[in-house]
C-alpha cells in the first residue's frame, strides 16, 4: 500500500513545492548553490549580530578600527558592545548571555593582572563557553621582510585544560602545588579539530607537540589521543615533536610546520614564538572556538594590550584584529567579505606606506585604517 501510494506523495510534494531556483549567469548553466547565511555582496539579506568587546589598553583602538572598515564594507554585522576589563572579578552575565545568543564575539585584549588579584577574564570566557580550539594563523605577509620565508603555520592550541586549568594550592607555607588536567575526552576532540582543519584546508601534515619524555602519563595521554584520531586521516602525515626541540626548530627551519596541535601551555609559547618570526604579534590574527560558539581576538597573547605610549599615542596596530576579524567573516560564511577584508589589509602592508611603529613605520591607528578602506575593492 505505501509502495503504491509513493508516487502520488511525490506528486503532491512537487505540486505544493516552490518553483525550482533558476541557474545564475556565470555558473555554466548549473544550479546556484549557497547557504543561507552566504552574501556574495552589500546588503544580500540579514546582517547577523556580534558581540563586541572593547577590552583594555589598546582595544578599543584596534576594535574601532574592526568597527570603521565593516562600516565602510558594507559588511552584512552589526555589534552589541560591552564594556569589560580585566580587573572585573568576573564577566558580566549580561555578556555572557550575548555570545551565547549570537553566537560571534570579537575582542581586544583583556589585562590580566600578574601573580594576585582576580582570575583570567579570558580563561572565564573559554571554560563558560567550552571554546576548546585557539586557532593562530603565522604567515609570511607580502611585502614584510623577516629572517624567514615560506612560512605559514596553524597553531592549534587545546584551551580549556593542561596547566591553564587554574586548580592550585599551598600545601603549607612556602610550598604551592599547581596541577595539571589532561583528558583524553579533551585531547581526542582538539586533535580531531586540527586534523579536521588540515584535511578541510588542504594541509599536509600535522605536527603534535608535548613533552611525553618527562610527563609520560598527562602528555603520554595526549600523544595516544592524537595517533588514535590520526589513524583516521591517512591522506594526511603526522608527527610529533618534544615541545624544547620544536622551539629550537621553529626559529630555525619554521618552513618545516604546517599544522601544529599542542596541550594548552605549550601551544601559546609555540604560538607566540611563531608570531615574531613573521612579524610580531601585531600581524597574527586568531580565534578561540568550540561546538557552538567563537571568540576571534589578536592571535598572539604577548602585547594584545599594548602599553600606555602607544595608546596615548594612538599607534596600535590594528591589522592582527582586523585579519582575525576577516576569519569572523569567513566563519559566518561571509567570504566574499573575508576576501576583500584580507586583500586590502594585505595591499597596506606590501605597499609599506602606512605601517605602525612596531612593523617599522609611524602611522597611527586611524592612519592604517584609513589607507585598508582606501584599498577596499
Amino acid at each position: 500500500m505505501a509502495r503504491r501510494s509513493a508516487p502520488l506523495l511525490r506528486r503532491l510534494v512537487s505540486a505544493s513545492s516552490p518553483p525550482a531556483p533558476q541557474p545564475l549567469p556565470g555558473h555554466g548553466g548549473g544550479l546556484a548553490r549557497r547557504t543561507v547565511t552566504y552574501m556574495p555582496r552589500p546588503g544580500d539579506g540579514t546582517p547577523r549580530a556580534v558581540t563586541l568587546i572593547p577590552g583594555d589598553g589598546i582595544g578599543p583602538l584596534v576594535t574601532g578600527a574592526v568597527r570603521q572598515v565593516m562600516e565602510a564594507m558594507h559588511a552584512p554585522v552589526y555589534f552589541e558592545t560591552y564594556e569589560v576589563h580585566g580587573d572585573m572579578p568576573t564577566v558580566p552575565p549580561a555578556v555572557i548571555e550575548s555570545i551565547r545568543r549570537n553566537k560571534v564575539c570579537i575582542k581586544g585584549g583583556l589585562a590580566t593582572p600578574v601573580g594576585g588579584g582576580v582570575s583570567s577574564l579570558n580563561m572565564q570566557l573559554r571554560k563558560e563557553l567550552d571554546l576548546y580550539a585557539s586557532l593562530v594563523h603565522c604567515s609570511n605577509l607580502p611585502g614584510l621582510p623577516t629572517r624567514h620565508e615560506g612560512v605559514d603555520i596553524v597553531v592549534i592550541r587545546e584551551n580549556t585544560e593542561g596547566e591553564y586549568s587554574g586548580l592550585e594550592h599551598e600545601v603549607v607555607p612556602g610550598v604551592v602545588e599547581s596541577l595539571k588536567v589532561i583528558t583524553k575526552f579533551c585531547s581526542e576532540r582538539v586533535a580531531k579539530y586540527a586534523f579536521e582543519y588540515a584535511y578541510l584546508n588542504n594541509r599536509k601534515k600535522v605536527t603534535a607537540v608535548h613533552k611525553a619524555n618527562i610527563m609520560k602519563l598527562a602528555d603520554g595521554l595526549f600523544l595516544e589521543s592524537c595517533r588514535e584520531v590520526a589513524s583516521k586521516y591517512p591522506g594526511i602525515q603526522y608527527n610529533e615533536m618534544i615541545v624544547d626541540n620544536c622551539s629550537m626548530q621553529l626559529v630555525s627551519k619554521p618552513e618545516q610546520f604546517d599544522v601544529m596541535v599542542t596541550p594548552n601551555l605549550y601551544g601559546n609559547l609555540v604560538a607566540n614564538t611563531a608570531a615574531g618570526i613573521v612579524g610580531g604579534t601585531g600581524i597574527m590574527p586568531g580565534g578561540n572556538v568550540g561546538q557552538d560558539y567563537a571568540i576571534f581576538e589578536q592571535g598572539a597573547s604577548a602585547g594584545n594590550v599594548g602599553n600606555e605610549n602607544i595608546v596615548e599615542q594612538k599607534k596600535a596596530n590594528p591589522v592582527a584584529l582586523l585579519l582575525s576579524s576577516a576569519m569572523m567573516l569567513r566563519h559566518l560564511q561571509f567570504p566574499s567579505f573575508a576576501d576583500r577584508l584580507e586583500t586590502a589589509v594585505k595591499r597596506v602592508v606590501a605597499e609599506g606606506t602606512h605601517r605602525t611603529k612596531d612593523l617599522g613605520g609611524t602611522s597611527t591607528t586611524q592612519e592604517v585604517t584609513d589607507a585598508v578602506i582606501a584599498n577596499l575593492d
